[in-house]
């Protein structure tokens, strides 16, 4: 059975290392091949074989270590909720923590000659430490298990050494001064600590959930009811429930449910929100509709083509996602760092306890303690474990709210680095809608003359069969009813790039560019020779028709260019890209193109199999190369770059070869991909800077290494708060990159 890929929920993750163990433990399960935890959006992509690995395994697996993974599309669903009551339930925790804590602080800071005083602060320090922050402990346990450490390791660590200490000399007060011990009570440390980390964790786990919202308003667009005629009635029905080849009535206000075409009715309906184009588009029979999109003027009728999960706004919500749960390069670093981080801090701890304690013995064991504390509570593996995912998740958001959709990390990341892209001419600079001038046909033969409308019938019916823009043109020019004379095609074969052929009644035809026709040693008159170099030297291409290995006619076909294609090459030159252009057309037609688009490089004539070896001596020559196309002919060009980048209005084969779509096809959008991904990788950059640079600075500072030269000391308390705000910090830098402007 082929593998299949999920996107489930996984709820208990504090840190990387904990999105490390259950990547670990679901890569594990026989049958998985696949498993990418996403620590910022608290999901994990797998890629599993189910004969192999049930559903039911991959939850035990997670279950195992502590985690719980959801599986339940129906939970999922209703993720908003989870969320608030999760949101909710942090925010009394964090209250409630404290309301205890702070009695505590005030009493160890301001009050030290207040009766039972230890005792007192022990009974206030208990709700905190084993019913607030009970979750640190538990899941340190469980970790502990599996010989595994996490965030909570340290936490546990930190605030229950100095729990234990403070209860060991408030049961034997005594005890320290015949033992060195000094007077040590450090409740307020523990709660406080406990405290400012839940605050933190509830400061990160909101500002972490506005991270998701591009995808949770691409979820909002959709329709949760659609009105079908169903045995000539019409009726309201759940989106559910609506079935391939259902009757659709849209009225104007509302929304189209799903995919499909109009068979009825003309109307504006406003796609923005879909390809980020403002201007609405007329619909009438024929066209093709997107669920999602808003019918404003008119009704319509449609037939539904594409239900649930196949529509084009479900397709997007999942390359959303996966893009969000895919890794950048840098993260891989990140991730080696991070599963050694916490086993290295505890070192770190434990040699700092021991340096303090058998170098300045007159210092005493609580000094020791409060700054092994305050190492195991400062150090922050869940800023490094932020810096990436958060910004890539806010970036791809972004990027995909403008129309654009980046599929994976790494072309996000590799993106920036192009130094060239390579723009295909027909449907990416020009608007793909050629239209037929004239059709020139062969005078000097009688024949030909008083055959056009059959010839005309023949060739609309093998062009009816083609993809290439060419073939619709020629279709709408010559107006012929197809009714059933496609059906009379036989032995149709499509030269990609090139042209097509086909058998109509007794007689051959070829149609295809001139290389194409001289392939089959075509015959061509003089005056339809003289005519083709006349309209080529006017930049228009030419379509050349044989019938039985003689050319009866000569098509002339232009393409404009688009409005913003001049604009969009200007501005990727300005930010330093450089920009050439590829066409199977003429050297003349490719010539004014560029010249009107501002490119200064271009290569005439390629086929598709040109194209790529284009990119590939580029490549050769050091450059980075992107690739930009809409045709099936583009599509080899388009996987062999090192970023393929695919127009939205293009064929399925082109979009599933790139790794960027630009929805609207509009190349003003690949200028904003490009400033969207430069801004998301320089927010990364800093992201890591602060964490590292954070850690660094730190963890030294809480070691006591100022001590010998200042007499400072950290106390724990002042640690737990700058770890819970570091995080904190590398969340809201990355969520800055949402509000930031385009430029």
């Amino acid at each position: 059975m082929k593998a299949v890929k999920e996107i489930y929920k996984v709820e208990g993750m504090s840190c990387t290392a904990c999105a490390g163990s259950v990547t670990s433990i679901l890569s594990a399960v026989e049958g998985v091949s696949l498993a990418n935890v996403n620590f910022a959006n608290q999901t994990v992509l797998v890629e599993f074989d189910p004969e192999k690995a049930s559903v039911k395994e991959l939850e035990e697996a997670v279950s195992r270590i502590g985690y719980r993974l959801i599986t339940d599309k129906n939970l999922m669903a209703d993720e908003d909720a989870r969320e608030a009551r999760r949101l909710r339930q942090a925010r009394i925790n964090l209250i409630a923590s404290f309301a205890f804590a702070l009695p505590v602080f005030i009493i160890s800071m301001f009050i030290p000659h207040l009766i039972y005083r230890s005792w007192i602060m022990l009974l206030l320090s208990c709700p905190v430490i084993f019913w607030f922050g009970r979750e640190f402990f538990v899941i340190a346990f469980k970790r502990a298990r599996f010989l595994s450490t996490n965030m909570d390791t340290l936490v546990a660590l930190g605030s229950g050494t100095a729990f234990l200490f403070s209860l060991y000399n408030t049961v034997f007060p005594n005890a320290h001064g015949s033992m060195g011990m000094g007077s040590g009570i450090y409740y307020e440390a523990a709660v406080v600590i406990i405290s400012f980390i839940l605050l933190g964790r509830y400061l990160e786990e909101r500002a972490r959930s506005k991270t998701y919202a591009a995808v949770r308003k691409l979820m909002d667009l959709g329709v949760k009811t659609a009105r079908v005629i169903r045995n000539g009635e019409e009726k309201e029905i759940l989106i559910s429930k609506v079935r391939l080849g259902d009757v659709i009535v849209i009225h104007p206000g509302g929304k189209i449910p799903v995919d499909g075409h109009v068979t009825e009715g003309e109307s504006l309906v406003d796609e923005s929100m879909i390809t980020g184009e403002s201007i609405p588009v007329i619909k009438k029979a024929g066209d093709q509709v997107i669920g999602a999109t808003l019918n404003q003027t008119g009704s319509l009728l449609m037939i539904a083509e594409q239900v649930g999960d196949q529509t084009v706004l479900s397709r997007i919500i999942r390359l959303v996602q996966e893009a969000q749960g895919s890794r950048a390069p840098v993260q891989k670093t990140v991730d080696l760092i991070a599963s050694v981080f916490v086993p290295v801090v505890m070192i770190v701890s434990l040699m700092t306890f021991l340096t303090w304690l058998l170098f300045f013995p007159s210092l005493g064991l609580a000094h020791a303690i409060t700054t092994a504390v305050s190492v195991l509570i400062i150090a922050c593996p869940c800023a490094l474990g932020l810096a990436t995912p958060t910004a890539i998740i806010v970036g791809m958001g972004k990027a995909a709210e403008h129309g654009i959709l980046i599929k994976d990390a790494q072309s996000l990341e590799t993106f920036c680095k192009l130094d060239l892209i390579v723009l295909d001419k027909t449907g990416t600079i020009t608007t793909g809608k050629p239209t037929v001038s004239e059709i020139k046909w062969d005078e000097s033969n009688p024949k030909v003359i008083d055959d056009i409308p059959g010839i005309s019938a023949a060739v609309a019916a093998i062009e009816w069969r083609s993809e290439h823009p060419y073939a619709g043109a020629l279709i709408e020019y010559l107006n012929v009813p197809l009714n059933a004379g496609n059906n009379t095609v036989g032995d149709f074969e499509s030269t990609t790039g090139k042209g097509v052929s086909g058998t109509y009644g007794e007689d051959r035809y070829h149609i295809g560019n001139p290389s194409y026709i001289t392939g089959y040693d075509c015959r061509v008159s003089e005056e339809l020779l003289l005519y083709s170099e006349l309209v080529r030297k006017q930049a228009f291409s030419v379509v050349y028709i044989a019938r039985n290995l003689k050319v009866v006619a000569v098509a002339a076909i232009s393409d404009s260019i688009k409005p913003g294609s001049a604009g969009a090459v200007k501005a990727l030159k300005e930010l330093g890209i450089e920009v050439h252009m590829l066409s199977g057309d003429s050297v003349a037609i490719s010539s004014q193109i560029a010249s009107k688009a501002g490119i200064d490089y271009f290569k005439a004539e390629a086929s598709p199999l040109e194209k790529s070896e284009y990119i590939k001596l580029k490549q050769a020559s050091g450059l980075k190369v992107g690739m930009v196309g809409d045709g099936i002919n583009d599509s080899p060009a388009l996987a062999l770059a090192d970023v393929g980048i695919a127009m939205g209005t293009g064929t399925d084969i082109a979009i599933e070869s790139a790794q960027i779509i630009l929805l609207k096809g509009d190349l003003a959008k690949l200028v904003m991909a490009l400033k969207i991904s430069r801004q998301t990788v320089r927010t990364i950059r800093q992201n890591l800077f602060w964490a590292f640079f954070y850690n660094v600075i730190s963890i030294p500072v809480a070691a006591g290494i100022l001590f010998p030269l200042t007499g400072f000391l950290l106390n724990p308390m002042v640690a737990g708060a700058a770890m819970a705000f570091s995080s904190v910090s590398v969340v809201s830098n990355s969520l800055s990159l949402k509000n930031r402007k385009i430029t």
